[in-house]
């Protein structure tokens, strides 16, 4: 596997940093993957090299905010405009730098948590036409929940500015999603059932930050207009799309937001998709315990869509 990373340019001038894992033969196809919340793609170095021994070319950018793209005060924060819709744009941009540098290859989308709700968001919009789409730990709909989470990220952003960091959105969030795996270890027990795994998250400076009540606003809006019936009609019809969760991830409800997702699709019109659940999986299924099993089954998906 031949690794380097480089620079590229948003639509708006922000510098994105971008990995780039290329096989040591011709590659077959190439993987675009958009990572999730309080992490940064080079999380994804593991998963890159079973792709790149299989022939993949492989891009994944540090999202705004988060890694090395974001400058260490706009850790956690977007934009102070429109930055959901931003930071789905900047898959556009990778997109098109992997277009340039491997023409007429097939490219796919995998896209994990908050990755993978921009995904469906870049979906949703005039894009390159894809061979298929993995969406890894995706949810649903998170109703009133969410609409009021959105209201005190707003408020916040009002009262206390919008890169204020916020604690409380922080517990809402994930403290709710560790309750289920008691007795706790650590905080992040709902990442994986590898203790290992968990222990190198948190000892990983890049992850598990606060984030800001402008980061939140910025998603839960974004989350609430992605779920909206004409928005997911606009999903390609004829797009190849994967789920795959664990179905003890509380992202997707222990697997029941991951099924109300692909029940919409299919009622859109999208015409192949598919679900697996892993049994006893936590959110974060290419570090889970079965990692290994994962990664196969993604690769034979794309071997089988390219």
């Amino acid at each position: 596997m031949q690794a380097d990373s480089l620079t590229l340019n948003a639509a708006d001038g922000t510098p994105l940093h971008v990995y780039r894992w290329l096989p040591d033969g011709e590659p077959v196809a190439v993987v675009q993957i958009a990572h999730g919340m309080a992490e940064h793609a080079g999380r994804y170095a593991r998963f890159a090299q079973a792709l790149t021994d299989a022939g993949y070319a492989v891009y994944a950018e540090d999202h705004r905010g988060h890694g090395r793209t974001a400058a260490p005060d706009e850790v956690g924060y977007f934009a102070d405009r429109d930055g959901f819709d931003l930071v789905v744009g900047d898959l556009g941009t990778v997109d098109a730098k992997a277009r340039q540098e491997h023409p007429g290859l097939p490219v796919f989308l995998f896209g994990h948590s908050m990755g993978s709700f921009l995904s469906r968001a870049y979906l949703q919009r005039p894009h390159q036409p894809l061979a298929g789409v993995v969406l890894s730990g995706t949810g649903g709909d998170p109703g009133l929940l969410g609409r009021v989470g959105g209201v005190i990220a707003i408020v916040q952003g009002k009262v206390r500015g919008r890169r204020h960091r916020s604690g409380l959105m922080n517990t809402l969030t994930f403290g709710q999603y560790n309750a289920g795996f008691k007795p706790n270890r650590t905080d992040f027990d709902w990442l994986s059932r590898d203790p290992a795994e968990v222990d190198k998250y948190i000892a990983d400076p890049d992850a598990g930050q606060v984030f800001t009540a402008g980061f939140y606003s910025d998603l839960l809006g974004g989350l609430a207009d992605i779920h909206r019936d004409g928005k997911v009609a606009r999903t390609p019809q004829d797009l190849p799309i994967l789920l795959m969760s664990g179905d003890q991830d509380p992202v997707g409800a222990n697997g029941k937001g991951v099924g109300q997702v692909a029940e919409q699709l299919r009622r859109a019109g999208v015409r192949e998709v598919s679900v697996t659940l892993y049994p006893g999986g936590r959110h974060e299924m290419l570090n889970e315990t079965n990692r290994d099993e994962v990664t196969a089954d993604v690769i034979a998906w794309l071997d089988a869509h390219r």
